[in-house]
């Protein structure tokens, strides 16, 4: 009997979780109940009445924004490691505080490649949002405007 090469497992198991997700889908399908009314297929956003139509424009900074801080967020997630093992005495004596100094060393080096990042996004100004102009609102009181002059005068 012939042996699996190290990519015939890989295809195996490739194959196997593709049909793995093929059949939980069909399974879910056949199985969930279906009754569609008007009030189910309306979009919801936190218990407020939509207004207008779902594919409303949204300003692409947003997104920006939101990205910038998921890479930012992600790079900072490895100082927490970093900050375990450098707080371990015990690996600091045992290695003359070599590792101690190759740690802060490694440590300044990576959170100077942040701070070129985000003063890179800064000067771009990737950070910056784009301010709507003030618009004259267009309410009609009902009240004179020389009521509101007058009220200005006293107070």
């Amino acid at each position: 009997m012939t042996e699996i090469s190290g990519f015939g497992t890989v295809l195996l198991f490739m194959t196997g979780g593709l049909g793995f997700v093929i059949i939980m889908l069909m399974v879910g399908r056949i199985l969930r109940p279906s009754n569609p009314t008007p009030e189910k297929q309306k979009s919801y956003e936190s218990g407020e009445e939509p207004i207008g139509s779902a594919w409303g424009k949204f300003n692409v900074r947003f997104y920006v924004i939101a990205l910038i801080f998921l890479l930012f967020e992600a790079e900072l997630v490895f100082l927490f490691p970093w900050a375990t093992v450098f707080g371990d005495e015990k690996l600091i004596l045992e290695t003359n505080g070599l590792w101690a100094q190759f740690s802060l060393i490694e440590t300044f080096i990576f959170i100077g490649i942040l701070a070129v990042g985000l003063g890179y996004v800064w000067a771009k100004g990737m950070l910056g949002w784009v301010r709507p102009k003030p618009q004259a609102s267009e309410f009609k009181s009902k009240i004179p405007q020389e009521v509101y002059k007058e009220f200005n005068e006293r107070n």
